[in-house]
């Protein structure tokens, strides 16, 4: 009698994409996946994120280091000096930009979400036969499940009047825990991403922001525990007025 398969712990499936299984326990695995379609997507889901995120920052390593980080490695006369006069000028670099944003200090999230969304859209807005886990035909399903992953209510924007339907949405796995992607696309096959993740914190901060991560434009904000992006290759301005849009709707 062939002993029943149990499902590899999480820690096994991320283990067997980073290549860090023993040959015996990857071929447990692998004979998992053989059976197991839901799992076998999500390692490809995984792997296809690896990929962008090396497209994305292999570059960095061919990088020369800074000249500026050379000098502060070398030994010097009077290092507690200079540690002394760093420290101080990044503080008053922070007091500077404090003012200057009206008293508003920049969440530590927003680059980190900014980057993640793009990334996500660069990996899944190409793909024709499984764009999205679950299609826009089960709307309320995706919603429920997505927020009882996210562990708070989540909601879902419409863009139809600014011509992109709802395609539908999918579970990423994320830095601080899973992370939910809608996607919406026009009648010229653009699409657009919009990017939910939670955040530990309570944040107050709403304004929104841009970031242009190669040719995909972001907007991206904050809003209680959860952080936003809207990611797409489209004018900058018309991104805008959908992320208003979204906004709007998520606020009701």
């Amino acid at each position: 009698m062939n002993a029943v398969l149990q499902r590899p712990p999480e820690g096994d499936l991320h283990a067997y994409v980073d290549g860090h299984l023993e040959p015996a326990r990857r071929a447990e695995v692998e004979l998992w996946l053989t059976s197991n379609a839901d799992d076998a997507e999500r390692i490809n889901a995984w792997r296809r994120h690896k990929e962008a995120l090396h497209a994305a920052f292999d570059g960095a390593l061919e990088d020369a280091v800074p000249e500026r980080l050379l000098r502060a490695a070398r030994p010097q006369k009077n290092r507690l000096w200079g540690i002394a006069a760093t420290v101080s000028w990044l503080a008053i670099g922070g007091i500077i930009g404090f003012i200057l944003r009206g008293a508003q200090p920049a969440p530590v999230l927003a680059p980190t979400l900014a980057r993640s969304a793009a990334i996500a859209h660069v990996v899944y807005s190409p793909e024709v036969k499984h764009p999205v886990e679950v299609g826009a035909d089960q709307e309320a399903h995706l919603v429920q499940w997505l927020s009882k992953r996210l562990g708070t209510p989540v909601k879902v924007p419409h863009f139809a009047a600014e011509g992109f339907d709802l395609v539908g949405g999918r579970l990423l796995p994320g830095d601080q825990g899973p992370v939910a992607q809608f996607m919406y696309q026009d009648t010229q096959g653009r699409r657009l991403t919009l990017y939910v993740r939670t955040d530990a914190s309570e944040n107050r901060e709403t304004a929104f922001r841009f970031a242009l991560e190669g040719k995909v434009s972001v907007f991206y904000w904050l809003d209680g525990r959860l952080g936003y992006a809207l990611s797409g290759e489209l004018p900058r301005e018309q991104l805008l007025g959908l992320s208003e849009t979204a906004y709007r709707q998520l606020e009701k």
